[in-house]
């Protein structure tokens, strides 16, 4: 039998333990790294250790894998550490803020050959293959237009951390990015991108709302719609029914069409 891999943990916050639960029950579960010491009691209850942060663990420890699970703004500077570690890393979306920082990170890992992989998740999900099937299979006649719709009101606990707050944080880089990459799997590479984006509703330095328009290399055009300040059934969150958390509606976020 291969031995199980064992997988660092690093943030322990929403996400952080649904990868953590996950961990315990498909590998080993390494250690949790995150400085709040409320972590300790989860990090008790798995039988592991808890680190205050990644280079403490680091310094001592080298696991088959690390998964980040930490504010985005810490994703770049973190998968660096993974990387001059010499582990391999999956990075919850987004791999980083802007373009240049991906690069760079993205850059170092092939030079070094450390594998880096970005926590898109949705592309394995039975909706979205069997959707993939009836489009390869060519039902749809070739690809022209699709629309896609995050739209879901966050309550204002939810902005509490000040990282929710901040440039990197909002629904473009938390939810939006699941729904492009889902619209590249379906329709191809995008070439072109118009977008506007507002932050009317709350203020804060990040955007709330955008409007973006998409044209993929086959010529297919595409609209996306997301505001994390409307009510709403439109997001995969509700449609899908992947996290029990979110009623599951029988709308849908997504229109894919073809000749």
């Amino acid at each position: 039998m291969a031995d199980i891999p064992a997988i660092a943990v690093v943030g322990a916050g929403l996400i952080g333990q649904r990868h953590i639960d996950v961990v315990s029950r498909g590998a080993r579960l390494a250690a949790i790294v995150d400085p709040d010491l409320n972590a300790d009691a989860l990090a008790a209850r798995h039988g592991v250790e808890r680190y205050p942060g990644l280079d403490a663990y680091l310094a001592t420890a080298r696991p088959d894998g690390v998964i980040l699970a930490t504010p985005n703004q810490m994703h770049v500077a973190q998968g660096l550490q993974c990387v001059r570690a010499g582990v391999p890393v999956l990075i919850e979306k987004p791999i980083a803020n802007d373009v240049a920082s991906a690069s760079a990170l993205v850059d170092e890992s092939e030079a070094a050959g450390v594998p880096i992989l970005v926590g898109h998740h949705r592309r394995h999900n039975p909706l979205v293959r069997a959707a993939k099937a009836v489009i390869e299979a060519g039902r749809l006649g070739d690809i022209v237009a699709a629309t896609a719709e995050f739209w879901l009101y966050k309550p204002d606990d939810y902005f509490t951390p000040e990282w929710r707050r901040a440039p990197g944080a909002g629904p473009v880089f938390i939810n939006l990015i699941h729904d492009i990459d889902l619209m590249r799997h379906f329709c191809g590479n995008v070439e072109y991108v118009q977008a506007m984006e507002s932050r009317a509703v709350r203020g804060f330095e990040v955007e709330d709302t955008m409007a973006v328009l998409l044209r993929f290399a086959n010529g297919a055009l595409a609209t996306v719609s997301v505001s994390d300040t409307i009510s709403a059934p439109w997001s995969w969150e509700f449609t899908s029914g992947e996290n029990p958390v979110y009623p599951n509606v029988t709308t849908s976020c997504y229109k894919i069409g073809g000749t």
